[in-house]
């Protein structure tokens, strides 16, 4: 079964603490597109991270506001950054890497959350019975095209509201030459591709 690649550049998530830090009191983000998956969309608004040896500017915030403030780069950000920060999947942010974030009004510094995310793929419940991958919680998927190749350890991430899509960060699309709307493969162990 084809499922669809999302491809996931740097991005900031930002509490409401730290979003009103930022850019102001009582300040609501700005949806500039919807994304796949329900309820989360890309904002007008963007910010800067900052480390000792360098900053990236114009990293796009994605809404609504969490919990908690999360950082999500590359490994090609983070050389860039001199930063080592763990592949982790989302709010697992206890020991990863710290970062200043720049906004309009202000700025906040995160003794930790910046991470690397897991290679993911959305999913309900039903989906996943019927793609046979109940008891299952990380599979490797197939990427065709002239750089195609075996992507492993994607894990599963299951929801009563998810939209079936796989998520790649920039690092892992360009190196298959993937962009988003492309799809994958689930390989099972008989190296099948045919889930």
């Amino acid at each position: 079964m084809d499922i669809k690649i999302g491809v996931s550049n740097r991005h900031v998530h930002l509490s409401l603490e730290d979003l009103e830090c930022l850019f102001g009191p009582g300040y609501q983000l700005t949806e500039k597109r919807a994304l796949l998956q329900p309820g989360q969309y890309a904002c007008e608004e963007c910010v800067s991270i900052k480390t000792d040896a360098g900053q990236m500017d114009r990293v796009r915030i994605i809404g609504p506001v969490r919990p908690y403030t999360q950082v999500e780069i590359s490994k090609t950000d983070a050389i860039k950054l001199r930063l080592d920060p763990p592949v982790r999947d989302s709010g697992d942010l206890k020991g990863s890497k710290g970062i200043e974030i720049i906004g309009p009004k202000g700025s906040v510094r995160k003794e930790e959350g910046v991470i690397i995310a897991n290679r993911h793929i959305h999913m309900t419940p039903e989906e996943r019975t019927r793609l046979h991958l109940d008891d299952v919680y990380e599979v490797s998927v197939a990427l065709s095209g002239p750089k195609g190749g075996i992507l492993h350890h994607v894990m599963l991430k299951v929801t009563d509201e998810a939209a079936l899509e796989c998520h790649i960060d920039t690092d892992d699309a360009n190196a298959h030459l993937a962009q988003t709307g492309d799809t994958i493969q689930i390989i099972t162990d008989d190296h099948d591709t045919n889930i």
